[in-house]
């Protein structure tokens, strides 16, 4: 992505208005249960209509950036360095 081009899906400009981003404001006013519920359920949102979109790809993004969040969010609240899973 050249310098100059707006990143919709980590910082779109529409949610950075003032000092404090969206995200932060939403995390500060949720407790820790509600903020994971939120990037669940927004990272779920996003691959659930992913197929129904004009650009798929951009939803397929956008709920990875909610999945990386939740994740991030977790290993700090949790202190889970856990990197990997087995299933």
């Amino acid at each position: 992505m050249a310098n100059n081009e707006v990143d919709m899906v980590n910082q779109p400009p529409h949610y950075n208005n003032g000092k404090v981003e969206c995200i932060e404001a939403i995390e500060a006013s949720m407790s820790d249960e509600e903020f994971i519920g939120y990037l669940k359920g927004n990272a779920l949102k996003y691959l659930w209509r992913y197929r129904y979109k004009q650009n798929a790809v951009a939803d397929l993004e956008k709920s990875n950036w909610y999945l990386a969040r939740l994740t991030k969010y977790y290993r700090a609240q949790f202190n889970d360095d856990t990197k990997t899973t087995t299933g």
